[in-house]
């Protein structure tokens, strides 16, 4: 058995570990710092008008919480296949493969809506140009940084995560500077109030915009997935987890603050996507080409999270590959130590996205719900995991410990399906419900017919 055990965690260390503590953050905030924020903020702004701070600042709550699990089982097993691996040893290997198809797919999927954002973005510049075309252009590029080294990966994202951060800050600081009327007579934050209330749907508005703002975050987790490439794990993941998850809040709590007095809340939000509320906000502010700029900065954004998700999505089938649920031939490695198989297969929500480009008009919004109910499923199963890491290991002397124990994750998993089952009730987003439960299905059809049989042959 302690062979077995053994393997489980080993078998995909063959991957180099070059990523750096400072790459490893900036990963994290650049796979979680995309469109959520940038386009998705208009659909929760729709759901909760000014209240949506209170969605983000609870979704930033569960955030935390989860990030604070993960990087307890994360520095006892840094792993490419990270949560997925840690569900297969302490859950079972139904739930490992399970968790990591989908994440898997829900990665498939964002790239997909960060390259269809993209090509919405480009449509600012050029109306008249086909948004297929910007979504190949993109992805050839997006492809290549995948397919070199992990380092250069690093590296692109590091820079793509530098310049949304500095635009977040720069946004916030001119919203605070027109709030308290530095240099121009001051916004106040009348439009708080000043347009049906705080709370223009009531509490019901913020539950449902907690769910929305849940996407937003999505991505976050990523930085367990690189725990497989970093240099020091044990050191760097509790530390850089905790500082992505207050740095996450401060980001997304303070762009609502601003936006939200700054502009009133029928203007910014708006449930059919297509524009970046920031951008809006310019454009209606009417600063001379602040809308040209923050429309790069969206532009970068979201190349930035797509960098990311081609990295995780590509790392979860690398995972699934050593693990006996993919062709082996997933798992293979390139000379740059990149499983360039694994990538060039979850590219392929490259192809959807230009697919749903041509044939569905609304196909942000199509691809954003189908995200919001994978993500929450995979969310859902590291607290699961979590609970039965914790018992494992109630008597091993841990390097890092997650506070407030069972408190916090209770709560996270409480947080989870709630928002899960509201959108049950949610008419416009049921249809995520019926594609999310037909995937775990499915994949349960094929895992007792071709896995269980192989697993259960090879314990015996």
């Amino acid at each position: 058995m302690a062979k077995q055990q053994v393997s489980l965690f080993e078998r995909e260390n063959v991957l180099e570990r070059k990523l750096t503590a400072k790459q490893l953050t900036m990963v994290a905030i650049g796979s979680a710092v995309g469109t959520g924020l940038f386009m998705g903020s208009g659909l929760v702004i729709s759901y909760a008008g000014p209240g949506a701070i209170l969605s983000y600042a609870v979704a930033a709550l569960l955030t935390f919480i989860m990030l604070i699990c993960l990087a307890e089982m994360t520095v006892k097993h840094p792993t490419a296949g990270s949560f997925g691996t840690h569900a297969e040893h302490y859950l079972g290997a139904w739930s490992g493969y399970l968790v990591r198809w989908s994440y898997w797919l829900i990665n498939v999927l964002a790239i997909g809506s960060e390259v269809t954002a993209i090509a919405l973005y480009m449509n600012f510049w050029f109306s008249g140009v086909p948004k297929w075309v910007w979504i190949i252009l993109f992805s050839l590029v997006i492809i290549y940084f995948n397919a070199r080294s992990v380092n250069s990966f690093g590296t692109l994202e590091y820079w793509f995560s530098f310049i949304k951060v500095v635009a977040i800050i720069g946004f916030i600081m001119i919203g605070l500077a027109m709030i308290f009327g530095l240099g121009t007579k001051p916004v106040g934050f009348s439009n708080y109030v000043s347009h049906g209330g705080f709370l223009p749907f009531g509490w019901g508005g913020i539950w449902l915009g907690i769910g929305m703002a849940s996407f937003s975050y999505f991505g976050s987790e990523l930085i367990a997935v690189t725990a497989g490439e970093s240099k020091d794990p044990a050191n760097t993941i509790p530390k850089t987890m905790r500082l992505t998850a207050f740095r996450l809040i401060i980001f997304y709590v303070l762009s609502m603050i601003v936006m939200l007095a700054v502009v009133p809340w029928s203007q910014s939000g708006a449930k059919e996507i297509v524009q970046s509320p920031f951008v809006k906000v310019f454009s209606i502010l009417g600063i001379p080409g602040a809308d040209h700029v923050m429309n790069f900065v969206v532009l970068i954004a979201a190349l930035s999270a797509m960098n990311a998700q081609v990295y995780g999505a590509t790392r979860m089938l690398f995972s699934l590959s050593k693990g006996g649920y993919a062709p082996t031939i997933l798992g293979r490695l390139n000379s740059q130590q990149v499983p360039v198989y694994a990538l060039l297969l979850s590219c392929v929500g490259l192809f959807l996205a230009i697919i749903l480009n041509i044939a569905v008009p609304d196909a942000y919004n199509i691809l954003f719900g189908i995200v919001i109910f994978g993500g929450l499923f995979c969310w859902s199963i590291i607290f699961v995991t979590y609970f039965s890491f914790r018992k494992a290991n109630a008597s091993s002397k841990l390097v890092y410990r997650a506070p407030l124990y069972p408190l916090l994750p209770v709560i996270g998993l409480l947080l989870v399906l709630g928002i899960l089952i509201t959108l049950w009730f949610m008419p416009e987003w049921r249809f995520v419900w019926y594609v999310g439960v037909s995937w775990l299905v499915l994949l349960s059809i094929l895992y007792f017919l071709r896995y269980q049989k192989k697993i259960v042959k090879v314990d015996k």
